[in-house]
C-alpha cells in the first residue's frame, strides 16, 4: 500500500454536526459554483485533513499528468491502445482531434438541414435504436430538454432487444413519414442490429418503398454500414477514440441535435466545454469533479459505503441514475490496475437512485433508519420546468433540501422506532435551470468525477471487458455446438426452447 493511500484510509470521522460547528465558513469552502451549477459538499464528512490527505494521493497518482494526457489526445486506454477523445467533441482536445470532431458535426449538421428541407420527404417522427451509450445519452438528453414546443419530432429511443419495447415506440408512428436512426459504434450489436432489421421489416410492411433510403446511421465502422446498405452519403461516422458511454457528443447526439435543434445540441457542447475548463484549470480544493471523486473515495474507501444514491428532484432529470450506472459502473466497476495488478481495494460504487419526491415515499425509510451507510446526492434546479403554479415547484425544493437536513440532523427520543440517528452524508448539486448549457455542464461533470475517480484508484475507465463474457455465451447458446453449460442453464434452456439445449 502507498503511504498515500494509507494515509486517506487512516482517516478518522468527526460527527457531520462537529464539523460545521468546528467552522462557520465550512458551507464556502466546500461548495462550489461553475457552469450554472452549484456543488455543495459540505453535509459529507471531507474536512482540512482529509481534503489534505485526499489531494497528497491525487499528486502521488499524478492525477495533473493523466488529465493532461486525456486532453492531449495520448493513449489513456492501454488496454485497447487509444485515446479517449469525447471531450475533443466540444472543442477541448489535441488540435487535429478537434478539427476532425467539428469535420463530423458539419457533416451531421448539413444531413440535420436536409432533413428539415424535406430532402427525405416529410418527416414527423424519429425511431433511433441503439444499446448502452449509442441510447442512454441521446435518451437522457431528449427527455430532459425535449418537453413541449422545445421538441420538434416525436423521438423514441429503443435498446431493448425485447421486441415489446420496440412495439411499444413505434405505436402511433407513421412508417411513411418515420426517420430510422441506427447507433452502433462497430455496427454489429446484435441487440441493435436485430432491432435495426425489425424496424425495417416494419416499414417495408407497412408500403415503405425504400426502408433503407429512410435511414441514418450513427457509427465508427462506416464500411459495415454500407455493407449493411446504408447509403454512404447518409452515415455519420465518429472517431474510433471516442468511447460508447463517452459519445453523446459526437454523431450519437444525432437525434438530440434533430429533434431539439442544431442550436441546442452546440449550447449542450458549449455547456460541457465550460465544465472541461474547470476541471482542467480550478485548483483540487476548488474543482466540482476532483472534490466530488474525493468524496466518493472517503465513503467506498474509508467509510466502507457500497453504494451511492442519486435522486433528481426533477421529473425532466429522471434519467440522471440509470445514465449514471453506465457511466459509473462500467466505466470504474474495476478490481485490475492499469499495470495488471490487483486493485486490493473498493472501486466503484454500486449506483442506483430515482426521483424526488417519488422515492421518499419508497426507499427513504432504509436511508433516516436502516443500518446502510448510503451517501446520497440530490440534483435539482432552482428554476421549475412547468408554467403551473409555483408552489409545486417550491415544495419540490423544499423536501430535496429538509431531506438532506433530516438525514445530517436526525432526532433522538425515547422511542427506539421514531429514533433518527442522523449524520448521514449527502452532496447537493443544484442547476440555476435545466437548459442545454447547464445540462451539458453537469454531464461533462459526472464524466469528469469518474475519471478522477479512476486516475486515484490506478484504474482504466476507458476499457469494458466485463461485458463481453456473457454476450460472447449468449451467442455460443445461440449457434451451432454450444459449449457445455452447467446443469442449471441446460435446464432453463430445456424450458424455454423446448428440446434445446437438453442433454
Amino acid at each position: 500500500m502507498s503511504e498515500a493511500w494509507q494515509a486517506v484510509e487512516e482517516l478518522e470521522r468527526t460527527e457531520l454536526k462537529a464539523l460545521f460547528d468546528a467552522d462557520p465558513e465550512r458551507v464556502g469552502r466546500l461548495s462550489v459554483a461553475e457552469a450554472g451549477i452549484r456543488f455543495d459538499f459540505s453535509k459529507t464528512h471531507l474536512d482540512a485533513a482529509a481534503l489534505r490527505a485526499f489531494v497528497r494521493l491525487a499528486e502521488a497518482q499524478d492525477l495533473a499528468g493523466r488529465r493532461d494526457a486525456l486532453f492531449s489526445g495520448q493513449v489513456v486506454n492501454p488496454s485497447e491502445g487509444r485515446a479517449a477523445e469525447h471531450s475533443a467533441e466540444r472543442g477541448q482536445g489535441a488540435p487535429e482531434s478537434v478539427q476532425r470532431a467539428r469535420g463530423f458535426h458539419s457533416r451531421m449538421r448539413a444531413l440535420i438541414d436536409a432533413i428539415e428541407a424535406e430532402a427525405f420527404g416529410p418527416i414527423r417522427h424519429i425511431l433511433h435504436v441503439g444499446i448502452g451509450g449509442s441510447a442512454l445519452g441521446p435518451d437522457f438528453v431528449v427527455d430532459a430538454l425535449g418537453r413541449g414546443e422545445n421538441m420538434r419530432y416525436d423521438t423514441a429511443i429503443v435498446s431493448n432487444v425485447d421486441g415489446a419495447a420496440l412495439e411499444e415506440a413505434v405505436r402511433g408512428f407513421d412508417p411513411e413519414t418515420t426517420l430510422l436512426v441506427i447507433a452502433s459504434k462497430t455496427f454489429t450489436t446484435t441487440e441493435t442490429m436485430l432491432n435495426a432489421r425489425s424496424a425495417l421489416a416494419w416499414m417495408g410492411e407497412a408500403g415503405v418503398s425504400d426502408p433503407y433510403g429512410r435511414v441514418i446511421a450513427l457509427t465508427a465502422s462506416p464500411e459495415k454500414a454500407v455493407a449493411f446498405g446504408v447509403d454512404e452519403t447518409r452515415i455519420l461516422p465518429f472517431s474510433e477514440t471516442v468511447g460508447g458511454r463517452y459519445s453523446l457528443w459526437s454523431s450519437i447526439g444525432f437525434p438530440a441535435a434533430l429533434a431539439l435543434g442544431w442550436e441546442a445540441f452546440e449550447t449542450l457542447l458549449e455547456g460541457a466545454a465550460a465544465m472541461d475548463r474547470h476541471f482542467r484549470l480550478a485548483p483540487p480544493e476548488r474543482n466540482a469533479p476532483l472534490l466530488a471523486a474525493f468524496v466518493d473515495r472517503y465513503y467506498a474507501n474509508v467509510a466502507g459505503a457500497e453504494t451511492r444514491a442519486v435522486f433528481a428532484y426533477d421529473e425532466r432529470l429522471r434519467l440522471l441514475p440509470p445514465y449514471l450506472q453506465q457511466l459509473e459502473m462500467e466505466s470504474n466497476g474495476k478490481s485490475v490496475r492499469l499495470d495488471g495488478g490487483e486493485v486490493g481495494r473498493a472501486s466503484a460504487a454500486i449506483t442506483w437512485g430515482g426521483v424526488g419526491t417519488d422515492a421518499q415515499h419508497a426507499v427513504f425509510q432504509l436511508l433516516h433508519q436502516g443500518t446502510h451507510l448510503v451517501p446520497v446526492e440530490f440534483v435539482a434546479s432552482v428554476e421549475p420546468g412547468h408554467a403551473l403554479d409555483p408552489e409545486h415547484h417550491r415544495q419540490l425544493l423544499v423536501n430535496c433540501f429538509a431531506q438532506g437536513a433530516a438525514l445530517m440532523a436526525g432526532r433522538g427520543g425515547d422511542d427506539p422506532h421514531r429514533f433518527y440517528p442522523g449524520g448521514r452524508p449527502s452532496t447537493t448539486i443544484l442547476l440555476d435551470r435545466v437548459d442545454p448549457a447547464t445540462l451539458g455542464a453537469l454531464i461533462a461533470f459526472y464524466e469528469h468525477r469518474t475519471f478522477a475517480n479512476a486516475v486515484l484508484l490506478g484504474i482504466n475507465p476507458f476499457d469494458q471487458f466485463g461485458v463481453e463474457l456473457g454476450k460472447e455465451m449468449a451467442k455460443a447458446m445461440d449457434g451451432a455446438g454450444a459449449p457445455d453449460f452447467d446443469p442449471s442453464t441446460l435446464a432453463l434452456m430445456a424450458r424455454a426452447f423446448g428440446d434445446e439445449g437438453e442433454e
